[in-house]
């Protein structure tokens, strides 16, 4: 009887003992096991409609409008120096003087032999008036007149030569005195006063460079050049010089392109001119200059850093009104100065992922904030080179 009821016990301990296992499964079965899906955190932009300026931007080196060595014509000591090193001067400007009383000399001398010269004539006019009115009379052969009026014709002739001395002189004399042939900045003197020039010599008095305007040689990749040479058939083509440091120095046009192109490196040469009221571009200085050759009107535009790359082509992820993104296919026409003009795949108002899309995949739970926001697209004279 006693073995009976422990035979119960012990049956009744595993029926219960299997209800409180079924029931912690049960309770354990009712508790989730997946966690909710974070929401990646993305910058997002929103995509535009407007104009958008094409420009190019190249390597150039400033030159002088013009460089003119500043020489002696005539020979002698220079008597004095008018000018001081680094000085702007205008055209006309006394620069040196040459000892000129050598050339007042032979001005003086030219002079006095046209006067001698010319009483001669004088004189061998009157003869030969006097001889026609004698052979009307038959008191004077016509040998005699003959005479007389080649004697007349050739004084007439020495006459004409004493002239041009006395302008050659009078020349000579002027060189005595230089002048700056225009307007300019000089450089470092090459001659001091009490030195003896030359006319033959070839350095030269002082250098004399045209800064104001002034002008910056670019260099352009070949592919280039048919869009430049349209925009200078078209009219006037923007130029903006500009530092290392990406400061605007001046603003001017593009006024030439070069007669060839460099086939060893594929380039062309672009001059373009500057006003340069404020000096700010020196000659040999270093600079980029950018033109502006081009305005796309009315296109859609979105930030560059919306623009993906993978293997199918460029693509960017639109956030969607349920905070989802939404993987697009897009066709991109022109990227530059942080602007990408979108020919197909959006329209203006979509809203793109600019940051953190590295971690965004097709249908991912976003949490967007506003990018930072920014021009358009930088100004001809600032931004990045366009490619």
């Amino acid at each position: 009887m006693a073995g009976r009821a422990s035979l119960f016990v012990m049956v009744a301990l595993v029926v219960i003992g299997g209800a409180a296992w079924r029931l912690h499964w049960a309770a354990d079965a009712a508790i989730p096991t997946t966690k909710p899906v974070a929401r990646i955190p993305v910058q997002i932009a929103a995509v535009s409609r407007g104009d958008v300026p094409v420009s190019l931007t190249g390597l150039a080196t400033v030159q002088p409008l013009n460089v003119v060595t500043v020489r002696s014509r005539v020979d002698g000591e220079i008597m004095r120096i008018a000018y001081a090193e680094g000085q702007t001067v205008k055209e006309g400007d006394l620069l040196a003087e040459i000892d000129p009383r050598p050339y007042k000399a032979s001005l003086d001398q030219a002079k006095a032999q046209q006067a001698q010269d010319e009483a001669q004539l004088a004189n061998a006019e009157r003869d030969l008036a006097r001889s026609q009115q004698l052979a009307q009379s038959a008191y004077a052969s016509r040998q005699q007149v003959d005479q007389q009026k080649a004697m007349v014709a050739q004084l007439t002739a020495r006459v004409a030569g004493d002239r041009a001395a006395v302008e050659s002189a009078e020349v000579q004399l002027a060189y005595t005195t230089i002048r700056a042939p225009m307007a300019g900045r000089v450089g470092f003197r090459l001659v001091d006063k009490g030195n003896l020039v030359r006319a033959s010599d070839a350095t030269g008095i002082v250098t004399l460079s045209q800064v104001q305007p002034i002008t910056a040689v670019m260099t352009l990749p070949e592919r280039h050049f048919g869009d430049v040479s349209a925009a200078l058939k078209r009219g006037e083509v923007r130029a903006w010089a500009i530092d290392p440091d990406g400061r605007e120095l001046g603003a001017g046009e593009l006024s030439v392109l070069n007669s060839q192109i460099d086939q060893a490196t594929g380039t062309f040469k672009a001059k373009a001119t500057f006003a340069n009221g404020d000096g700010a571009l020196w000659p040999g200085q270093s600079v980029s200059v950018r033109i502006l050759i081009d305005t796309l009107q009315n296109v859609v535009t979105a930030p560059d850093d919306a623009v993906q790359r993978g293997p199918d082509g460029a693509f960017a992820y639109v956030l969607k009104d349920d905070s989802t993104a939404d993987r697009r296919k897009i066709a991109v026409a022109r990227q530059a100065d942080g602007v990408a003009v979108i020919s197909d795949g959006l329209a203006a108002g979509d809203r793109v992922v600019t940051a953190g899309a590295s971690r965004v995949q097709a249908g991912a739970r976003l949490d967007a904030a506003e990018a930072p926001q920014a021009e358009a697209g930088a100004r001809p004279g600032e931004g990045r080179a366009a490619q």
